[in-house]
């Protein structure tokens, strides 16, 4: 990361070149999400659909266990940054992206021992359960390769290279739109030609950031004589990367608790809801890209002990997190019908998406001022109140307004349990906020 580009006291600027590229990511993420889903649509088959899916908790979990090296190593490496200690980036860097593999192939070998046991958890049925299993083998294989590719982009933002991050999910994501009408439709292969596809293209991802790293980075290193790591680092890394990995954890569960939820009123309400969540994910995943593409910068303010701009920092993402999140949630909001019917037109399908889409994003802005206060608190190193923050709005809050609301409200309790949440969990980030974070910058 330039260092005067930090420097210059222009937040805004140094802000977006950051940000841009990693919301331009984040919209590749998107596309990378939801090409199995249309193509996977495009067939015609509920069940199809419903099996797929249930698997999309797989995906997170993978996610999460990326995340522990991914988010806790680029939280470490920033404040590595702001301190100058260049070489103790090199040694971060190398173990962060080998743990990413390792772990990735332990989870691999769990999914693929216990795939009989997690099919039926997940929520597949004798009409799904063969659609599901389909997808869900073949996304399991391919782990080592998922999780490395989230250390990967997470590791170049933390040195300032957004747009290579942007590039290395970029290339992924057009070899998987390529091959999954070629795998789905043209092979015949249905659902496992969609997980093929997306394999494929974590695969090209992980070499393409490998060529990257080994040419244009100046600190992050691939060397294995770099692997060892001091205990005091490695405790920063889980310490930030667990909370972070737990939470992508727990929103799995909250989708397989969901799903479960819905199973008695039929796979026609899961097929919907798997279709409504991909299409929250368009607000969703920008405001992800809004508030961690602005985490090298707090990650090196909160290093260098520069309050002043970190005040700068959090008060000019704040307006721009907020404003996006509320012109994106009324355009979705406004458009639910539409959105729906692009990925299926069955009528029941339909009708009930675009009723689960829009009570999904009517609290998005609360949710995205949760993610921002989240990520400063994980720049700043404050384990526990990250923690209990990444276990708010898709963890235990969410889970215990999912029972309270179905119990009182039924179906209608279910769908509106995450809007729910998501105020609540706004309430806490900003109540821990201000004990925390606030205070430390009127010291």
């Amino acid at each position: 990361m330039d260092k005067n580009l930090l420097l210059n006291g222009n937040i805004p600027k140094s802000y977006f070149m950051l940000t841009i590229p990693n919301v331009l990511s984040m919209v590749i993420t998107l596309v990378y999400n939801l090409a199995d889903t249309y193509f996977i649509a495009a067939v015609g088959n509920t069940d199809l659909v419903a099996g797929v899916s249930l698997c999309a908790p797989v995906l997170t979990i993978q996610m999460a266990f990326g995340n522990v090296f991914a988010q806790g190593g680029c939280s470490l490496v920033s404040r590595l940054l702001g301190a100058e200690k260049k070489e103790d980036i090199k040694r971060v860097s190398s173990h962060c992206i080998y743990t990413g593999y390792l772990l990735g192939l332990l989870l691999g070998i769990f999914f693929l021992l216990t795939g009989r046991m997690l099919l039926p958890l997940l929520g597949a049925d004798g009409d799904t359960v063969g659609f599901a299993g389909q997808y869900f083998y073949w996304i399991a294989a391919g782990s080592p390769f998922v999780t490395a590719s989230y250390v990967y982009t997470n590791l170049f933002r933390s040195e300032g290279l957004s747009k290579e991050a942007m590039l290395g999910t970029g290339v992924g994501a057009v070899v998987n739109i390529i091959l999954d009408p070629i795998f789905i439709s043209g092979l015949g292969m249905g659902a496992r030609g969609a997980a093929i596809a997306t394999v494929i293209g974590y695969v090209v991802s992980d070499l393409y950031c490998t060529v990257v790293l080994l040419k244009k980075s100046r600190l992050l290193s691939l060397d294995p004589r770099y692997f060892r790591i001091p205990g005091t680092y490695e405790k920063q890394i889980l310490g930030i990367g667990i909370p972070a990995a737990i939470m992508n954890i727990v929103q799995s569960l909250s989708v397989v608790f969901l799903n479960q939820f819905l199973l008695p009123y039929g796979n026609v309400e899961i097929a919907a809801m798997g279709i409504a969540m991909k299409t929250v994910s368009i607000v969703n995943l920008v405001l992800i890209g809004l508030a961690y593409g602005g985490q090298p910068l707090y990650g090196y303010f909160f290093g260098a002990g520069d309050r002043e701009n970190l005040k700068k920092l959090t008060r000019f993402n704040l307006r721009v997190s907020v404003g996006t999140a509320i012109v994106m949630s009324a355009f979705v909001f406004a458009a639910a019908e539409r959105l729906i019917r692009f990925f299926m037109e069955d009528a029941a399908i339909v009708q009930s998406g675009s009723l689960m889409l829009r009570l999904q994003v009517v609290t998005m802005t609360f949710a995205g001022v949760t993610l921002l206060l989240t990520l400063i608190f994980q720049s700043a190193g404050k384990i526990g109140i990250s923690f209990a923050l990444s276990l708010s709005r898709q963890g235990f809050l969410f889970l215990l307004v999912l029972v309270a609301a179905s119990r009182m409200f039924g179906y209608y309790g279910v769908l509106a349990s995450q809007a729910a949440a998501d105020v609540i969990s706004m309430v806490l980030a900003g109540a821990l906020f201000y004990r925390s974070i606030y205070r430390y910058w009127k010291s």
